[in-house]
């Protein structure tokens, strides 16, 4: 929808895409649908939840077994994203790389958007 062709909207590391396969195993999900919401201090929030049958309007991102899934009102805002996996003594968890992200909360959970993307606060 938003895409250039010969590239991917958005790209997963190698760690990423080993956990996102992992993920797909259980209970049989074809993979993680990922989008963003309003919510938050900064004004919105990622969202990812499994997926057992792909939209036909989703963007779908394939590498090394891993399936990513982005819903049509996201596409927008997440091309250009590497999404990662990090594995910290406290945390570990799924993080994005977004140069669309002109602003985020201190702890991170919430991002901000150019308005010129369409995401007001």
């Amino acid at each position: 929808m938003f895409g250039i062709p010969g590239k991917q909207a958005v790209s997963i590391t190698d760690k990423a895409a080993a956990q996102i396969a992992k993920l797909m195993q259980k209970d049989g999900h074809q993979g993680l649908r990922i989008g963003v919401k309003k919510g938050g201090c900064a004004g919105m929030e990622y969202t990812m939840d499994y997926v057992t049958d792909v939209d036909p309007l989703d963007e779908v991102v394939e590498q090394d077994g891993a399936r990513v899934m982005i819903a049509p009102m996201a596409q927008m805002f997440l091309f250009g994203t590497e999404i990662d996996y990090e594995v910290s003594l406290l945390e570990s968890g799924f993080k994005f790389r977004n140069p669309n992200v002109v602003d985020a909360c201190g702890c991170g959970e919430s991002i901000k958007f150019d308005e010129s993307l369409g995401a007001k606060s």
